[in-house]
């Protein structure tokens, strides 16, 4: 993957994933996957907005999950023009794509989400993110259609030439990044195993506890390495569990 790839989550009108597509291809980006279209797919509205761009439409991918559209990729970025509570770096367009830039010298697989057109990105898709993409509009009305975002996103890469990774992307290259699936798949472990112990107490606090740990697990952009390493910790404590005290 030599360029981001621009992930539409759950979109409501054909129109605007035509329109996204036409900014997509204005300045070559061509990757596009589309999480749970709210009208299917394929659409022929999205179609005749496209005018140029119907083969970016040909190509893109469609899913039925996030997860499902995130599980080769390595780092995550989600824009959104709310507050969400959740602990993340957060961007400007500009540096996300730069950033992007280093990331995918290097080697990685980024991703950049778009929400629906009417509220956005919820707080569970936002979590499965590394970081955000915010962009500084007038704080008394930050209305952005999906077309204007993503041609503020698509723009930004394409103005930014590549520059030559920094030094800490450079001594990062040969690293490798754990994978969308990967980190979902321990996010599952972890969740099953806390349940089991009676981790997620008071049970009306549960989705909140969850969406933290969820939104923990992207922020730290962990290698497959590590990813292995968490599940032989959670993995060694159970079986310690199952010895019982004083056995080894």
């Amino acid at each position: 993957m030599s360029e981001p790839v621009f992930v539409l989550v759950r979109s409501q009108m054909g129109e605007n994933i035509g329109a996204a597509a036409r900014a997509m291809w204005n300045f070559g980006l061509s990757r596009m996957r589309l999480v749970e279209p709210r009208d299917g797919w394929p659409n022929p509205r999205a179609v005749a907005l496209a005018s140029g761009a119907g083969r970016l439409l040909d190509d893109a991918q469609v899913s039925d999950t996030l997860p499902e559209a995130l599980s080769d990729c390595t780092y995550v970025f989600a824009t959104t023009a709310r507050a969400r509570g959740l602990t993340k770096p957060v961007f400007t367009p500009e540096d996300a794509m730069r950033l992007a830039h280093e990331k995918i010298a290097a080697g990685e697989k980024v991703a950049v989400l778009f929400g629906p057109e009417r509220a956005g990105l919820e707080n569970d898709d936002v979590a499965r993110a590394n970081a955000i993409i915010s962009v500084p509009v007038n704080p008394e009305f930050f209305s952005l259609n999906l077309g204007q975002c993503v041609l503020l996103t698509a723009y930004e890469w394409s103005r930014l030439s590549g520059p030559a990774p920094t030094r800490a992307a450079a001594a990062m290259e040969k690293t490798e990044y754990a994978s969308g699936l990967e980190i979902e798949k321990l996010g599952d472990h972890y969740e099953q195993r806390l349940e089991e112990a009676g981790f997620f107490w008071p049970e009306d606090k549960a989705p909140g506890m969850k969406l933290t740990l969820r939104n923990m697990w992207a922020r730290l952009g962990l290698t497959r390495t590590e990813v292995q390493v968490f599940h032989g910790v959670l993995r060694q404590m159970v079986r310690w569990k199952e010895r019982g005290p004083g056995r080894d």
